[in-house]
């Protein structure tokens, strides 16, 4: 499946689509923006966990992901920053994973900074 960058969120996690597949999962990573002068991520962790998330999102059975910038340091550094506020993002590189649960859309999974760079744990948190 693809990985789209920086899709149109909706208001709320409850609003994404997903699939109604059984066992239908959708995965959000929240990364930091790229640094106008280095063109590369602004936050360290960052960059050392893109390449993890794209290894494992990649091939024709990865499952779908997004990835969503959250800004440049000083929007991050806000703590009325919509991704710390609505999507309840605290740490960059954040991965979350959403499923159906009782009819509604729910995160039922989040992996964060170091936790992404362990291979067999982001298989088992994909799969």
């Amino acid at each position: 499946m693809p990985i789209t960058m920086n899709p149109t969120l909706p208001s709320s996690p409850k609003e994404l689509a997903l699939s109604n597949g059984p066992g239908s999962k959708l995965f959000i990573a929240f990364i930091s923006s790229p640094d106008p002068t280095t063109k590369q991520a602004w936050c360290p962790d960052v960059r050392a966990a893109l390449p993890h998330i794209n290894e494992a999102f990649t091939g024709s059975d990865a499952p779908t992901l997004s990835l969503i910038e959250v800004g440049q340091k000083p929007e991050w550094n806000n703590l009325q920053n919509v991704y710390r506020t609505t999507w309840g993002t605290k740490n960059i590189p954040a991965l979350v994973r959403y499923q159906q649960v009782n009819g509604e859309v729910a995160e039922t999974g989040r992996l964060v900074e170091g936790e992404i760079m362990n291979k067999e744990g982001l298989r088992a948190f994909i799969a």
